[in-house]
This record gives C-alpha cells, structure tokens and sequence, in this order.
C-alpha cells in the first residue's frame, strides 16, 4: 500500500502514540505493517530479537503492530550521556560517542543506512508509519536532516504534522510549521492532526476551518485528552520532577505504599516503575530532593546513562545521605541497572565518565567495573519464588560479589543476576517489575520491610493486559477521531499533486 511520515510540532506533540495509534489501527484491519523512526533520541531503549537495541518507542509501535521489536525500526538510536555528547547506536550496536558538532560529519553515512531499513521494509510490509524526530522545522538542522523531511524527500514520505492543543497556540504551530518549509518541503505536508483536545468541538471548527482556508490542507481528525494514556512514555522529559506516575486505584487493604523514583538527570529506561504505577494502593512519585524520601515507604533508584555522574548528582544534592538513611531504618531500597550498580562499594569506570574508580553507596557489597562492549540480552530466571524474564542493556559488570550475599534471580545454569542484602535489592534487569507474579511478591517483601502491614498487594493485575489495553485504545482513538478513509488514500497514493505553497513571511493566522 504505501507509507506515511509523522511528525509533530514539538517534542512530545503526540507523534509516538499517534504513530502507535495508526499501526494499531491498520494490524486490526489485516494489514501488515511495520514501525520505523530513523533516528531517535532517548535513554529508553529495548532489546531486539536480534540482540540489539532500539527506542522503547518503536518497540511499542512493534507491539501496536504484532510484531517483535527489531533493530531495522529505529536504525540510528542517540543516548546522551551530557549535554553535548551523546552514545551513537547504529542497528542495534553502540558505535562511540559524539558531540552534537561530531555527529553533523557522520549524517551522510547514517542516512544512507535509515534509507536502506525503511526500503528494506517497505519491499516486505504493506505499510511502514515513520515517526519523525523533534519538529521538521528546525531550519538550523535541515540540511543534515535524516528523520523528518530529509527522510520524507528521499523516500517520497507523505506527511501529516501533529500538534498538541493542550500546550497552547496549536494553530500557530501548525500554521508555522508548514510555512518554515521550502516550497520542495511543503509539497509533502499533506496535512495536520490535533492531539489532546478537552471541551465542545463546536468550539474548535471556526479555527479548523481558518487552518484549512489558509494552509489548503485537511485537518484529518482531533483525538481527545486521555488520562489514561500514560504507559510507556517516550522520554523521561514527559515527567514532571516531583510528579505522580499514573492513576493508581485506591488500596485493597487499608493502607498505601508510598514509593519514591529518583529522577536522576541521565535517568534511563524510566517505564520500569510503571509497573508499580498500576498496581492499586501503589502511589509513585519521582523525586529530585532528600525531603521527599521521608514519608517513603520504597525507595527506587532507576536506570542511569550516566552512573557515575548521576551518583556525584546524588551526592551533591543530599539524596545519596537520604538514600543510605532510608536503608538504616531497615527500609526497602530497589536498585535497576545503573541504580544497582550506585549501590555498590565501588564503581571502576573508564568507559562512560572516563575517571576510573569511585566510592558507590556502600549499600550492596559488590564491586562495579564498566566493560567496553555493551550487554544486551532478553534473559530468563527465578525470582523471588516466581519465573521471570527482562532485559539487560548496560556497560557495568560485577566484579566482585561475596559468596554470602544473596542473589535475586536465579537463572538455568545455577548463578545468580543481581543482590539482596536486608531491606536493599539490586538487579541489571529491566523490565523485572512486569512480571505480575513476581511483582506481588515484591510488592508484598517491600510492604513487610517497611512496616505497612496494612497493605494488601492486588491479585489479577496483568501489567501485560493492561499495555494490550493502551494499544486498543490508541487504534480506538484513530478510528474513531480521524478520517481513516482519507488517512488510507493518503498511505495508498501518497501526497496529492499542487498542494499550495505558503510564501516566505505569510501573514499569520487571525
């Protein structure tokens, strides 16, 4: 059939779970379809089939499409580490580091590899949805641009722009997007989707209809607030520091546990705690300083693309002291991934931060060194009486682990993934928390430790059903919020011929 390209406004306009949305959409009527972003930028990453790893998001938009995540749907992957420099993954495989400067010389060899997947699937699906990055009108970055009208023009992408109603001047936005463009640009901005919309549609028309008068372009649809669409966030930027994840239900029992994510700056793979979220009598909250961590009954360090620096943030701002207090009042720590390994004695890092050997927290008595080669595996083991499975994506090893200390997961061959010590838990695996059984034990261990006898930990949650929902609701909204018969012609036959061209300076919207 054809391929679409979608691209948003902003970041975080709407253009992942819209891309989600249409592929959900289109597997339910029988087409196969398959994801692709060109390049993402994001520390939320996921694990191939084929041993590699990719943007959460495509793996999301694998999952709308019935497919397993594959590295062919987000070939260039940037993860950044700083705020200039960021780690290159091409095809699944961490390539080196780059500054934003570096990285413009190597455009021309990652673009030819993007066109290459997106041909390769468009010669073996029906349909490919392409997301585009950040805004396609970044006139400072257009003329190294793979994944947004650079992708659209090489590949003859038709493009819808999506802008999101809640944050204000949706029309501007709009408007300003397509009249950024050079004429070759704009022959392919077919038209445009409101995203979050609250209130009368009645009220909204009169602008739809100036949008279209003035621009020449259809508005395909107005998709409507949803709270609850909140799963498996694009980028840890979507959460407010000090917010509330989710929308737990009220407890079974007669008490809530009180969990506290730290949000550290580089913090990655940040979905881990949604797990937890939608658990009732679950209230999770991030947080950026120690006062927070008083009332907690949990506390949770995630993922880091950063450890080292991340633990001098911890330091710096008083969180490591609360962290280790908590862990003296017998009170429950998890650690995931790069939080796992801040808990160590020591961390031996001359691959992320390049300083070598630093105090960790002291909490879990093992020793970290960084490896070169990144782990990337979807493994398998035993936990806390309950079989679970996961992801690793990490540099840090453990070096050095006392016979006496705990493991968490057991695994087929007799050795053990991660740590217990007391109230402290540490593990590399992403993803444990979805495993529903294991996540009531944990559920009910962290209660215990923390004294809330009062909490009861749900039976039947299926955090895997509840993903399945999400998706249904994102291909709902498509359905029936967007002219799908038009969005159809568009993928088939792609951008029609004459759209109009907004000269350079057109005059603004009324």
């Amino acid at each position: 059939m054809g391929a679409l390209l979608v691209a948003g406004t902003t970041s975080d306009a709407g253009k992942s779970v819209l891309a989600a949305g249409i592929c959900r959409w289109l597997a339910r009527r029988g087409v196969r379809v398959a994801p692709f972003k060109a390049q993402n930028m994001s520390n939320n990453s996921a694990v191939t089939v084929e041993g590699g790893e990719i943007g959460r998001a495509q793996a999301l938009q694998a999952a709308a499409c019935g497919l397993a995540p594959s590295v062919r749907f987000n070939p260039v992957l940037l993860k950044p580490g700083g705020d200039r420099s960021s780690q290159v993954v091409v095809l699944g495989k961490a390539v080196g580091e780059v500054s934003a400067m570096s990285y413009r010389d190597r455009k021309r060899e990652l673009s030819v590899i993007a066109q290459t997947a997106l041909a390769e699937l468009r010669s073996e699906f029906d349909v490919v949805i392409c997301e585009g990055a950040g805004s396609p009108t970044e006139v400072n970055l257009r003329a190294t641009d793979i994944a947004n009208m650079g992708l659209a023009r090489a590949a003859n992408l038709p493009v819808i722009v999506v802008g999101d109603i809640d944050r204000g001047g949706v029309f501007a936005h709009l408007y300003g997007t397509l009249a950024l463009l050079s004429p070759e640009d704009q022959a392919l901005m077919a038209g445009f989707v409101v995203n979050k919309f609250r209130g009368d549609p009645a009220l909204l028309e009169p602008g739809l209809r100036q949008l279209r008068a003035v621009t020449g372009r259809p508005v395909y649809g107005v998709l409507p607030w949803r709270e609850d669409l909140w799963l498996d966030a694009e980028d840890s930027l979507s959460y407010v520091a000090d917010g509330v994840i989710g929308r737990p239900a009220a407890p079974v029992g007669g008490q809530w546990l009180r969990v506290a994510v730290v949000r550290l700056p580089r913090i990655s793979n940040a979905t881990d705690v949604e797990a937890l979220a939608g658990e009732p009598g679950v209230a999770v909250r991030f947080v950026t300083e120690p006062s927070r961590l008083t009332d907690a009954d949990l506390v949770v360090l995630p993922g880091s693309k950063a450890t080292v620096s991340d633990l001098d943030w911890l330091r710096r701002t008083g969180l490591a002291d609360a962290v280790r207090l908590h862990a003296a009042r017998g009170l429950p720590v998890l650690g995931i991934c790069g939080g796992f390994q801040m808990l160590a004695r020591t961390i031996d890092d001359v691959v992320e931060s390049g300083v070598g050997e630093v105090p960790g927290l002291g909490l879990l008595d093992t020793a970290i060194g960084f490896a070169p080669d990144k782990t990337l595996t979807r493994p398998a083991g035993k936990a806390l009486g309950q079989a679970v499975t996961g992801y690793e994506i990490h540099h840090g090893q453990v070096l050095r682990r006392p016979a006496e200390l705990d493991g968490l997961i057991e695994l087929s061959d007799g050795a053990v993934e991660g740590a217990v010590a007391g109230p402290v838990m540490g593990t590399h695996w992403h993803g444990l928390l979805e495993n529903d059984g294991f996540r009531r034990e944990f559920l009910r261990w962290a209660a215990g430790t923390a004294g809330r006898d009062g909490f009861t930990a749900a039976e039947g949650t299926s955090f895997a059903a509840a993903r399945t929902a999400q998706l249904d609701l994102l291909g709902d909204l498509v359905e029936e919020h967007l002219d799908t018969e038009a969005l159809l012609a568009l993928i088939e036959r792609g951008a029609p011929e004459g759209l109009r061209v907004l000269p350079p300076g057109a005059p603004p919207l009324d």
